[in-house]
């Protein structure tokens, strides 16, 4: 979680249960692995929005999820998994992430990057609307913004 590098991190060891019967990783699991990351950033960084999502009314919406992949890994690869704020608007937020394979000698490999679009969402189910991106959340996202949302913010998009 270092803030100091402009994301946020989370750390993972690749178990069996995440490998096909090759014995490589399930792509799935790099979406989950997202998923993870963004509710342990809420969890430890924004936890008053945690509270509305869990007994309010406030949605986070995924509206599109991707990853690119650039190296596969297996059973016991640890892996540091880092966020950065990508893009915010009044209601959307996009996250980047990097999956990195941490080796044994200190030497870090990134294998995949994927990319998170989420909408916040007031309402009950049947009649659910856009809202503002709660202040909570933009002030503790804002040590993770990339280079890409800063300029966007500076050009008014």
């Amino acid at each position: 979680m270092d803030t100091m590098a402009g994301y946020f991190e989370i750390r993972h060891t690749v178990g069996f249960e995440e490998t096909n019967f090759v014995g490589n990783v399930y792509y799935v699991n790099y979406l989950r692995w997202q998923g993870h990351c963004r509710e342990r950033f809420l969890t430890e960084k924004a936890p008053g929005v945690l509270a509305e999502i869990m007994h309010d009314d406030l949605k986070l919406f995924t509206l599109k999820a991707d990853c690119e992949f650039f190296s596969e890994i297996t059973a016991f690869h640890n892996l540091s998994i880092r966020m950065r704020l990508e893009e915010l608007t009044q209601t959307q937020i996009e996250f980047g992430f990097d999956f990195v394979r941490l080796g044994d000698d200190g030497q870090e490999t990134l294998i995949a990057k994927g990319r998170q679009r989420i909408a916040c969402m007031r309402g009950p189910n049947n009649a659910t609307v856009p809202a503002r991106v709660p202040a909570e959340l933009k002030a503790a996202l804002a040590p993770y913004t990339s280079g890409r949302a800063l300029a966007g913010q500076r050009t008014g998009g």
